[in-house]
């Protein structure tokens, strides 16, 4: 069981951060914010892929003036990304339910306490995000884009939030690596109580970006440290979330749906294996229960792994095994293992939802 740090808990609309709330997955839309259409289309098919949340950029006044309309079509809540105009953030506070700043480009002291006030008057959190790309000169000439700049530079501006008596504050610490996003976290964590958002920024298209987020967050995650997260895959929406969640469920954190074990192909395999999950995967996609199941394609490890699934299947030439709980149910034909199996996954559900 991994032990999370203690954490302050805050409110992003609906949508608690940080404490004993579940770790949150979100993501950002990559149409212009101005696009009302394509960003109402975009923020849907995030909320149906399950994001609990969503970030929009606002770059301009257009984009700033659409965040009404948006957050009155949509459900999820909204997040304005905010850079380098102090502008923008003040039109944005009175309709989102969070800002995400960088300090480090976002102006003088008198504009982010501008901005600072604008938010405590709506009662909305700031999400302080500290990209290592873009640190204020002076902590990158002195230490480099390195996780040292970038944790003076997280606490200075958390400093100076909490100077302005404003503490509905979360954090990220983000670089294009994993070594150095993974030590920044690790490093300020000690230092203050306030929820992280991670994530490993601009992480590339889909294969890339997945491995780099799976080692960094799935680090920090078993660490105890993160409240809140992003993976950035390269014009993907459905899939940053699909990949959060399941980083989230692999590691025990979220309990949702089937755990499904199913073994590597080899010479010992009667089967095409790789297409039977394949239909098990999309026939069962619709059961939240949480179930492990085992899809094995020789009796070699099957039945050692059945006893740990609640339902397993246990190819052979020709025909094959149905068992739950370890327990033999079923020697069906080949063609009739997949149906029976999913038929049982759904009456092990329905039973355990029953039972509460």
């Amino acid at each position: 069981m991994i032990k999370r740090y203690p954490t302050k808990k805050i409110k992003v609309g609906n949508v608690e951060v940080g404490g004993d709330a579940p770790i949150s997955v979100q993501s950002m839309t990559f149409s212009k914010t101005k696009d009302i259409e394509a960003t109402v289309e975009q923020i849907n098919r995030l909320h149906f892929a399950g994001a609990d949340m969503v970030r929009v950029a606002v770059l301009d006044e257009e984009d700033a003036k659409a965040l009404k309309t948006i957050k009155e079509r949509t459900s999820l809540p909204l997040i304005a990304d905010i850079h380098f105009n102090y502008k923008l953030g003040l039109m944005a506070a009175e309709v989102v339910d969070c800002l995400r700043i960088n300090p480090g480009n976002i102006g003088s002291k008198d504009k982010i306490k501008a901005v600072v006030n604008a938010c405590k008057e709506r009662n909305i959190p700031i999400r302080i995000g500290v990209n290592s790309g873009s640190l204020e000169d002076h902590l990158e000439n002195k230490y480099g884009q390195t996780p040292k700049a970038m944790v003076e530079s997280a606490l200075f501006h958390i400093k100076f939030l909490e100077d302005l008596d404003f503490t509905d504050i979360k954090v990220s610490l983000k670089a294009s690596d994993i070594f150095r996003t993974v030590e920044a976290y690790r490093m300020l964590r000690p230092l203050v109580d306030y929820p992280f958002h991670l994530g490993v920024t601009e992480a590339g298209t889909k294969f890339h970006a997945t491995i780099k987020s799976s080692i960094a967050l799935g680090s920090l995650l078993l660490d105890g440290i993160g409240d809140t997260m992003r993976i950035s895959i390269t014009g993907e929406l459905e899939e940053e979330i699909k990949v959060g969640k399941a980083i989230l469920k692999d590691l025990g954190l979220i309990k949702d749906g089937l755990n499904i074990i199913s073994c590597p192909t080899c010479g010992r395999i009667e089967v095409n294996l790789p297409k039977a999950v394949a239909e098990i995967e999309e026939r069962t996609k619709h059961i939240k229960t949480p179930l492990n199941v085992s899809v094995m394609g020789c009796v070699v490890n099957a039945i050692g792994e059945a006893k740990e699934a609640d339902v397993a299947i246990a190819y052979g030439k020709g025909s094959g095994l149905i068992m739950k709980k370890g327990e033999i149910i079923a020697k069906l034909p080949e063609n009739e293992l997949v149906d029976r199996f999913v038929l049982e996954v759904e009456k092990e559900a329905q039973k355990q939802e029953s039972e509460g």
